[in-house]
């Protein structure tokens, strides 16, 4: 679970968004990060018993930076105002799906995954076990579990149909996307509660077969 205290700074940072009130704050900061870590740690250790992949997975691999990247960004704020971390093989940075878990209050916290943007070599690949396997991909989305969960796959897409496929193709609609996502929302009083890391684990299980699907693809 999260404690409310870490729900709490995020909030705050987000009216505070600068250097230093963040300065001023950091070990409120790293009282948050620390705790937010052991969620993680958490979600490591069940998800690696539902995953063979995920074994031996970093805390470090797999938490992002709360520092942002402004330099081709309008939004020149230096502080992410959520925590996330990505639980996938090879880590955070590897071209693979994989699982992913965000942390921000408002209930804007979700679990999800699948992958985001991959380059174009990898993109292809995936376009084509979905045209080749489309059946099987139907076959993971359809499941009742999993519409119950996520209630569709989502992603930026195409308006036209990608090089090599008929706009007519029974998959267009999958064809089309530059990612593949699933997401499902948290309430902020859920995250604080014991039962959350046993949810994001159901959560992960129900959406695996679509993570091995796409990492199939990509082997």
């Amino acid at each position: 679970m999260v404690q409310p205290s870490t729900l709490k700074f995020l909030k705050t940072l987000r009216l505070n968004n600068n250097k230093e009130w963040f300065d001023n704050h950091k070990s409120d900061y790293q009282n948050a990060k620390t705790d937010f870590e052991n969620t993680v740690q958490q979600l490591i250790d069940g998800l690696s018993k539902q995953d063979p992949a995920i074994k031996g997975l970093q805390i470090k691999d797999s938490v992002f930076r709360i520092y942002k990247d402004v330099r081709f960004s309008k939004d020149k704020t230096p502080y992410k105002t959520h925590f996330g971390a990505s639980f996938q093989s090879g880590g955070k940075k590897a071209i693979t799906a994989g699982y992913y878990f965000h942390l921000e209050p408002g209930n804007k916290s979700f679990a999800g995954g699948g992958i985001w943007m991959p380059p174009a070599p990898a993109l292809k690949k995936i376009r084509q076990e979905i045209d080749y396997n489309f059946e099987e991909f139907e076959q993971i989305i359809s499941n009742k579990e999993f519409i119950r969960h996520f209630s569709k796959v989502e992603g930026d897409a195409l308006k036209t149909a990608p090089q090599g496929y008929a706009p007519d193709n029974p998959a267009i609609a999958y064809l089309k996307l530059k990612s593949v996502l699933v997401e499902r929302q948290f309430p902020d009083e859920l995250c604080t509660q014991p039962a959350v890391v046993r949810e994001i684990l159901k959560t992960f299980a129900v959406m695996q077969p679509l993570v091995q699907f796409l990492n199939r693809a990509l082997d």
